[in-house]
């Protein structure tokens, strides 16, 4: 089989270009979603042949607070679903093996799926790390049409990886992951460029399976007696309009016809990013809950300076026991990434939070994210030399952690208690 060997750093930036570039604006476009299947759950039915076959969730364990991340399509069966509490899981699949997540596996295993993808085509947007759309419109004459690529792509990665993707191939990304969701697990589904094809492969779906529509969108248009994409299809305008709004109902209309305009985008910018903890068992202790949130910063910095980002917002999160869950934020000025400064407003929007009832989860988040420097005549020159200070001592311990693992830096034990 002929492969394109992947691309990387300014030369899939240029390759980027000129893949668009080469496209003629009477090409019908192909686009490509490959979807893993049960992917968490598949990688631990790999590396433990003891568990194929037999029902596994990975997340939570049952004895705790906490929920699925993913079940196996055999634990699927007994109505176990990812975001299930875990202990209802168990009610339902006592007999299911119970596995914490393996972040690094599984990202192991993301990294070798996203360099088969890359082999095909530089236009490779991944939307989480098991599933991606692909752009392959301008590679066919190197690997055969839509379908012949989709399969040529599955077969790769069952044989690199041994696990099984299902893939949708259509003229656009809405098309194409409905379609790649239609015959899983390991399944390929074409969805045909013809206009009226297209109308009657949407026909019979739910409208709960058009982008964007969520519960509240799918009460009003059930509560109206619409249940089909086939009667959005068919109903006057004026009426939908009615019932969502000029707004909604046009992107309704556009989505129900099959019309979706979005290019395959190669880069996502992140605008925030966050880290949360649900602690076992609802927490009091100041000491306990304080460590808790320096950890949390911590990741937060690390995966700040990783983007090459400074943020120029910060955020607290407090989940109370009974779920009352309150959210406080401050501008950092100058922008920042470094530990001291995020661990310091961190601490600053904990303490100015009475701890009046047991914490059930605490987060903290940054967002304002920009790649620019901050203003440096608002700043003293020693305040300057300080900042530049922390954020080279910061990505010096990123790289002690790098090369010596995660728990080779310790952060001193917080010294204040709840009295």
């Amino acid at each position: 089989m002929r492969t394109l060997k992947p691309i990387r750093g300014r030369d899939r930036a240029l390759a980027t270009v000129a893949f668009r570039a080469i496209l003629h604006p009477a090409m019908t476009r192909t686009i490509l979603h490959v979807d893993m299947d049960a992917f968490f759950t598949s990688v631990e039915q790999r590396d433990r042949p003891e568990l194929r076959g037999k029902p596994v969730v990975v997340g939570s364990p049952p004895d705790q607070r906490g929920v699925v991340a993913a079940a196996s399509y055999e634990a699927r069966k007994f109505g176990v679903h990812s975001a299930m509490p875990s202990r209802e899981a168990f009610r339902r699949c006592p007999q299911a093996a119970f596995l914490p997540p393996d972040g690094e596996r599984y990202g192991e295993a993301s990294r070798q799926i996203r360099e088969i993808f890359e082999r095909f085509t530089p236009l490779v947007e991944p939307i989480s790390v098991d599933e991606a759309f692909l752009d392959v419109t301008g590679v066919q004459h190197l690997f055969g049409d839509g379908k012949q690529i989709a399969r040529k792509i599955k077969e790769t990665i069952r044989s690199e990886t041994e696990l099984t993707a299902s893939a949708g191939v259509a003229i656009n990304k809405f098309l194409a992951k409905l379609a790649s969701d239609m015959d899983k697990p390991d399944g390929l589904t074409v969805v045909p460029p013809d206009p009226n094809e297209i109308a009657a492969f949407l026909a019979p779906l739910p409208v709960g399976r058009i982008w964007g529509v969520g519960k509240v969108t799918r009460s009003h248009l059930e509560k109206a007696g619409i249940h089909t994409i086939g009667q959005i299809q068919s109903i006057d305008p004026s009426r939908l309009a009615r019932i969502l709004g000029q707004r909604g109902a046009a992107h309704l209309r556009h989505l129900a016809s099959g019309e979706d305009e979005r290019e395959v985008e190669t880069e996502h910018e992140e605008q925030s990013i966050s880290n949360e903890h649900t602690f076992t068992h609802d927490c009091r202790d100041y000491d306990e809950i304080r460590s808790v949130l320096m950890n949390l910063t911590d990741k937060v910095g690390r995966r700040l300076r990783a983007s090459g980002k400074l943020a120029g917002l910060a955020r607290l999160k407090l989940r109370w026991q009974g779920f009352e869950t309150i959210t406080r934020q401050r501008p950092l000025s100058p922008l920042a990434c470094d530990d001291f400064t995020l661990r310091a407003m961190a601490t600053e929007l904990f303490n100015s939070e009475a701890l009046i009832k047991p914490v059930r989860l605490i987060g903290f988040g940054v967002s304002t994210l920009t790649t620019e420097a901050p203003a440096q005549l608002s700043l003293l020159m020693d305040d300057e030399k300080e900042r530049l200070r922390n954020e080279r001592l910061s990505h010096a311990v990123d790289t002690l952690r790098e090369t010596f693992g995660a728990d080779s830096i310790h952060r001193g034990s917080a010294q204040k208690r709840l009295t």
